[in-house]
């Protein structure tokens, strides 16, 4: 049983293809094509963690390949009253065909897929974001072409975009530069594992000089509200400005996974000026979880 939670899980050759997929996929949909490879089929989303574009591009997704889709909490499940995981994890995926998790701690996640009877894919942990990599390089790769021998910059926490990002960087063959504020690094161990050049900074200015794509995120993110002021402080030089990006490539793009809070982390001139592709980042979250949905289910049938 395949189950995708983290980029680790597929190789190279698997992502690559699965990032041409889902260009095909949207192309398809915009064309209007009809294609129901899961057709009657259905998909469990667990959500400890509140989110826009995760729940309607996996619904939607769903919705487009003729299956259908279940919204769980732990408000209306038994997840929320102390349910192991391992019994919810038998029982739920004796009555699907794939599960979606978005919660905080990555072991969850992990214990979930170890009972689970069909694909489990992760779509945010404290630890991990893979699908939002999946769309981003969709979004370079329709933009730029290739995203192998190029360089990347994150700026701003080490946090769970960060280590996809480093997953990323050992997948598809990128640099990658990571400026963060000294003690707000990303894990040690992830860094260590990943093979991929991974350069670590704690000046932006100086990451940001030859990149082709840089990338940011809120400096507080869900979990860590109370220690907003504190980051406010420790993150003041890392907002990413129009000044930060004319050290970058003249082609360079800018990525945000979003909610973004213009002011803080990225400047609105930034947000919205024409190197920014954060709504076409947003969409393809739709074309690059369909081609994950139909890669799993279809190989949980082989």
């Amino acid at each position: 049983m395949r189950h995708f939670l983290t980029l680790k899980d597929f190789s190279s050759d698997e992502l690559t293809k699965l990032i041409d997929r889902a260009i095909e996929l949207k192309q398809q949909h915009k064309a209007g094509h009809v294609y129901e490879p899961l057709k009657n089929k259905v998909l469990a989303m667990i959500f400890d963690k509140s989110s826009t574009r995760t729940r309607v591009s996996f619904e939607s997704g769903m919705t487009q390949f003729g299956g259908g889709s279940i919204f769980l909490s732990p408000n209306d499940s038994q997840l929320g009253r102390g349910e192991p995981i391992e019994d919810s994890a038998r029982v739920i995926s004796s009555m699907v065909d794939l599960v979606m998790i978005r919660t905080f701690d990555h072991n969850m996640v992990e214990r979930f897929a170890d009972y689970s009877s069909v694909p489990v894919i992760n779509a945010l942990t404290d630890d991990y974001h893979p699908c939002q990599l999946l769309a981003d390089i969709q979004t370079y790769v329709e933009q730029r072409g290739s995203i192998e021998g190029k360089t990347v910059t994150w700026i701003g926490d080490g946090n769970n975009m960060c280590h996809s990002y480093i997953n990323a960087a050992d997948r598809f063959g990128f640099k990658l530069k990571v400026a963060t504020p000294e003690g707000y690094e990303p894990r040690a161990d992830i860094v260590a594992e990943a093979d991929a050049e991974i350069m670590l900074f704690n000046d932006p200015i100086e990451a940001v000089h030859n990149s082709d794509l840089v990338v940011t995120d809120v400096w507080a993110s869900m979990g860590q509200e109370e220690e907003q002021k504190k980051r406010e402080v420790a993150f003041a030089n890392f907002q990413v400005t129009r000044e930060l990006m004319d050290n970058a490539n003249d082609d360079a793009l800018f990525m945000h996974c979003l909610p973004a809070h213009r002011g803080e982390e990225v400047s609105a001139e930034v947000m919205d000026a024409t190197d920014s592709v954060v709504w076409q980042e947003a969409e393809n979250r739709l074309h690059a979880q369909k081609a994950l949905l139909e890669f799993l289910y279809l190989n949980s049938q082989a």
